[in-house]
Order: C-alpha cells, then structure tokens, then sequence
C-alpha cells in the first residue's frame, strides 16, 4: 500500500517527505519509490522524526497503513506531535482511536474503506438501512471476505455492511464471516486471479428470504490496490484544504471527501 500510493501522490503532483516509519526489523533501510529514496525508521526514532519532519514540512499530512496492533499507537503518535493524518489501517482499539483523536483536537480522516467508489456503495447501504428499517426481517445472510494472506483481521468493510444489514432486520454475528486467506481456496473457490493474491478484496453478500423463494446479492471485488491508493491521496489533498481553511478540526471519514465533491 506505502508503494501503491506514493505512486499515486507523485502523479497527483503532491510533494513527497521521504521518510517513514516501520518495525525495529526494517529500521535503517532506505527503500526506492517514487523517484526518491524513502528512509524508514523504527519506533525509538518515531517522536523526533516525525517532530523535525513537521518543524520542516508544516504542511505535513501523515499517511497511516499499517497492521492493527500499531493502529494505537501511531495515533497517538500523531496527535501527540499535532500533525493531521488519514488512517487507512483497519482494526485496533476503535472507540479508544476515536476519542483519542477527539481529545487531542487534530485534523484526520479516518475510514476502514479509502475506495472512492466502495465508499459510495457504503454510503447507499447506509442511506437504505436509515430509510428502511427491519426490510430484510427474518432474511438470512452469509458473508464472505477473501483479502491476501498478510491482512490479519476481518474486513473493515463488511463489518460496515453487515451494520447496515443488521439495521435492515438482519440477524448476523461477525464470527459468522467466512474469511478467505488462503491461496488456494482464494483461487479455487473465490476465483481471485493469481497475479493479484498478494493484493485484492473479494466481498460477497447471499440474503435469503425464511422461505427460501427470495434471494439477494451484493458484490465487489478490487484486485490490486490503486483504487485504495487514489482515495487516500484524495482525502489527503481533502484534509490539506481543510487545514489551510481553518476548518473545524475533527475526524471526518471519506463520506465527507465524497461529498466535497471535488475529487480527482
């Protein structure tokens, strides 16, 4: 993902701080993307890095993809220093992301899906759900999520969905997902393309009527990750105008950067 939307920055024409943050093990490392070198370093160095970077740059945008465990802490990293982020990280302590957030008063985007086009099915199922309470009552459900083998948690995504169909009337506990991480299965079963096992989301949703006559189905599948890389630099160039603006400082999440309208 730091590769995929480094690509997408620099064709955006945003300038590129060449640094980033990673694990004790790839501390040091200097990795090529995007026509720079990109120095990593590891989290002794993370406060005074990302301190001077932001002294350098005050119009620093800090980009957060990483594994759930770190999704915490780097929070509060960011907060702590003052600089805006967009968290495109899953998972983690959510409630305490929030108020985390919330209690430092900084500018973010935080969002379990930066798919532009995602994000708009999101926000239809949303706007259902609100309007049409209990339509789906007594419908069954089954889910399944098919992401490559190095996601460790359950899709931010379909858990959104699923909301939206339990507002529907739906009965569905999250453990009842069918997560896909394995290659095989995600070739032979789900049908994902070889070329794309390390990068892809294949999300399928089967209700089906207490009788059995009725069924309904909603599916997205991405392979690779532009689309993820597209909308995060949208909403990074979002929460730049509304930091130069002086906008209210809070968390919005990429229904507001749809809703701006103007992205790329």
């Amino acid at each position: 993902m730091g590769k995929a939307i480094i690509q997408a920055a620099v064709s955006a024409g945003l300038e590129l701080v060449p640094a980033s943050f990673s694990s004790p093990e790839e501390a040091g490392q200097v990795v090529q993307a995007g026509g720079k070198e990109i120095q990593i370093y590891g989290p002794p160095e993370r406060e005074g890095v990302l301190a001077s970077l932001f002294d350098e740059h005050p119009n620093l945008i800090a980009v957060d993809f990483t594994v759930p465990a770190a999704v915490n802490g780097n929070a509060e990293l960011y907060c702590k220093v003052g600089v805006p982020f967009v968290m495109g990280t899953t998972g983690g302590d959510r409630e305490r992301l929030y108020k985390t957030v919330e209690d430092s008063n900084v500018y973010a985007v935080i969002s379990p899906q930066m798919g532009k086009q995602v994000v708009a099915f999101l926000a239809a199922m949303e706007i259902m759900a609100e309007q049409f309470p209990g339509a789906f009552s007594g419908y069954s459900l089954q889910v399944m999520e098919s992401h490559q083998a190095s996601k460790l948690d359950t899709s931010g995504t379909a858990k959104a969905v699923i909301s939206c169909f339990q507002k529907l009337g739906v009965s569905f506990d999250l453990d009842q997902i069918q997560q896909i991480r394995d290659p095989k299965q995600q070739i032979e079963l789900v049908g994902v393309p070889e070329e794309y096992l390390s990068g892809h989301a294949f999300h399928m949703y089967h209700l089906t009527s207490p009788d059995q006559t009725v069924s309904f189905e909603f599916q997205h599948n991405v392979c690779g990750r532009s689309i993820y890389a597209e909308g995060t630099v949208d909403a990074a160039i979002f929460l730049a105008k509304k930091v130069r603006t002086k906008a209210d400082k809070r968390i919005y999440n990429m229904i507001d950067v749809l809703q701006e309208g103007n992205m790329r």
